[in-house]
This record gives C-alpha cells, sequence and structure tokens, in this order.
C-alpha cells in the first residue's frame, strides 16, 4: 500500500534539507566555510551582536559546538569576540570586514544552490510552498 501525500511529507523534507546541506557544503568548502560557518557568519551580518545561544539555534548546534566554530572564525581573522563577557557570561561576536568579500561569494553560491533547487517552480508555486512550509513549522512549535 501507498503511503498518504501526508505521510511521504516528513521524510521528503530531512532529504531535501540533507541533500540542501550537501550542495550548500560542495559550494562553501572551496571557500574554506562549512555550512555552520556559513550559517554562523550570514546570522551576524543579519543581526549583528547576537548572542551564541542564537546564533547556535539559528546553526543547528550546541552551544558549545558554536563557541568552537566562532574561535576558529576569530582565528581566521573573519570575527571579532569582545573580551569582556556580557550576559551569560557570553562574548559578543561581530563581522570583521575580512569577511565582507568571502560572505558575498558565500552567498552567491548558496543562491545559486537555492535557484537551482527552485528552478521548476513558478512564483505562485514558491509562494504555496513558502506558505506551506511555515504552516507545518508553526504547527510543531
Amino acid at each position: 500500500m501507498t503511503e498518504s501525500p501526508a505521510a511521504q511529507i516528513g521524510y521528503l523534507l530531512k532529504e531535501t534539507q540533507s541533500l540542501l546541506h550537501t550542495r550548500m557544503d560542495e559550494v562553501l568548502r572551496p571557500l574554506g566555510l562549512t555550512v555552520p560557518q556559513y550559517s554562523c557568519l550570514m546570522s551576524l551580518k543579519q543581526q549583528p551582536g547576537i548572542t551564541s545561544s542564537e546564533l547556535a539555534r539559528r546553526g543547528f548546534v550546541s552551544r558549545q559546538s558554536m563557541n568552537v566554530l566562532l574561535q576558529s572564525l576569530a582565528d581566521r581573522g573573519l570575527v571579532t569576540r569582545d573580551d569582556h563577557p556580557g550576559p551569560r557570561n557570553q562574548l559578543a561576536a561581530q563581522l570583521t570586514p575580512a569577511s565582507d568579500k568571502l560572505l558575498a561569494t558565500a552567498q552567491q553560491q548558496v543562491e545559486a544552490v537555492v535557484a537551482r533547487m527552485t528552478d521548476g517552480l513558478d512564483n505562485a508555486q514558491l509562494i504555496s510552498l513558502r506558505d506551506s512550509l511555515v504552516a507545518v513549522r508553526e504547527q510543531l512549535a
């Protein structure tokens, strides 16, 4: 017996997420970035001063992993971290000018992956897909 469309959604979402992560990794690796590092840099660009706890949530990693990730980015000169801890003993991170060009290139590469993923969909389908994903995410939240 064939599974219902509803029963297939979870698997399709996970499979799509896995493929998207793989394709992003393929374009980011030559730039010396991992997907979590890219996610961290983008989050810092979109919301400067964001806490490492929120960065970890957005990057789907533990706080400890995010601290290691931030330290590796700081060692490469892509972020700076405050010398004095803020709330909850967290060090605020900021992008450096050195990260601007790398992040712009990485964004272009990731946008090309997303364009490839959505190439067969027209605007109405994209809006419907986005709205449906928002709705199912909110049901789980």
